[in-house]
């Protein structure tokens, strides 16, 4: 794999971490401005309303510089947004330091991933994807837990400090390993809207959104779950999100090695899998070990369907898929809002805090439907193609 993954995996490390982080944060944030949790939740809110929007904006005002150009630009704009949040004086600036940062999310994955994909064979491409998102699934691992740790002993602010240094180091990873590749010639704005005309793109972004958030439906409630369902104690929290980050790990090196050789059945294999496992959840999360075996199997089946999805999206808007991608990083968050607004639904409704594996089961379900019925269209299209071939050109070919 080409250096220039690393210098990708280096400053999506820095972005996972500064988007989960926070997570673990709250409590000394809100005591240190004065306000509520609830509150203080709104800097979890305003990054994933940031990445949802910040992505097709940030990519539109870049399509008339070099990709390269752009993911400096955007790296930039991340370290700007977490030193603004590590100074902030008061709340209000702490959140517009995080949504600032948060612009950079959903362009800097659409475009690295174009640029991953653009640097390997054609047969390698889902694999390089996966090797840039493995810097944000490490990010769960090394870089959340360390992040916390740091914040809760020496201070929050500390935290993302270092989180803009990790993006300093991004970006001069991009400077030097990256190369300059040029803009496709002839594409422009009106080319990469067209690829929302596919329907093929747009069933993998609701695969997207419906596939990951039948994680996030569950990993949202994490905390009271194994708190309440399980029995284990607070502190042990931390450590299962660290199993769920070891299985994102896994889950994203498997997916993307896969769906290079079988991209369907990677995704038919990994989102029924995962809608089985959450099902079985709601009985696994009664008991400590079994309960830890099953968050661990959630993060590798969950992110095991990020690198073919990916790679799905570029696939199917072909020749102008810059805008496309980053869309579908903002349909990844779509999904954790959603999932985790219906997780909070059931559990309102007094069905109980194990009631929002039921919800992922079924989300994921979905996308595992779509997931056929895209398969199925494609087929169908295949097959209808040389139907629409005129009949002179028809005895030609046959002739031939």
């Amino acid at each position: 794999m080409p250096l220039a993954l690393l210098a990708l995996a280096i400053g999506a490390f820095g972005i996972g971490t500064t988007e989960f982080v926070i997570m673990g944060l709250l409590p000394e944030v809100a005591a240190d401005y004065g306000v509520s949790i609830p509150t203080a939740g709104y800097l979890v809110t305003g990054y994933a309303l940031g990445v949802m929007f910040g992505a097709p904006l940030m990519t539109v005002l870049g399509t008339k510089i070099s990709r390269k150009r752009m993911l400096m630009l955007l790296m930039g704009l991340f370290i700007v947004g977490n030193l603004l949040s590590a100074v902030a004086p008061v709340f209000g600036v702490m959140l517009i330091g995080r949504v600032v940062a948060s612009l950079a999310h959903g362009a800097f994955f659409g475009i690295g991933s174009v640029v991953a994909a653009d640097l390997v064979a054609p047969d390698k491409k889902a694999g390089a994807i996966a090797m840039m998102f493995t810097g944000l699934t490490v990010a769960n691992v090394v870089g959340v837990p360390l992040g916390t740790l740091v914040g809760q002993s020496i201070g929050w602010r500390v935290t993302f400090a270092i989180v803009a240094a990790l993006g300093v180091v991004g970006l001069a990873g991009i400077a030097k390993l990256v190369p300059d590749m040029p803009k496709a010639e002839g594409v422009h704005l009106r080319h990469e809207l067209a690829a929302f005309k596919n329907v093929q793109v747009l069933l993998a972004m609701a695969m997207t959104v419906l596939g990951f958030g039948g994680v996030f439906a569950a990993i949202t409630y994490i905390a009271p779950m194994m708190t309440h369902a399980a029995g284990f104690a607070e502190g042990s929290v931390t450590w299962l999100l660290v199993l769920f980050g070891l299985g994102m790990v896994g889950g994203n090196l498997v997916g993307g090695r896969f769906a290079d050789r079988a991209l369907m059945p990677m995704l038919y294999v990994s989102l029924g899998a995962l809608a089985l496992v959450l099902a079985l959840f709601t009985l696994t999360a009664h008991n400590k070990i079994l309960a830890a075996v099953t968050i661990t199997l959630i993060g590798a089946l969950g992110f095991a369907t990020v690198p073919p999805l990916q790679k799905r999206v570029l696939d199917q808007a072909h020749g102008a898929p810059t805008l496309a991608s980053a869309v579908n990083i903002g349909a990844f968050n779509l999904g954790n809002a959603l999932s985790a607004w219906l997780g909070g639904l059931v559990i309102a409704a007094g069905l109980g805090y194990t009631a929002p594996n039921w919800v992922g089961a079924l989300l994921a379900a979905a996308a595992l439907l779509l997931a056929i019925l895209s398969a199925a269209l494609e087929r169908r299209e295949a097959t209808a193609a040389p139907a629409s071939v005129p009949v002179t050109e028809q005895r030609t070919i046959v002739h031939h």
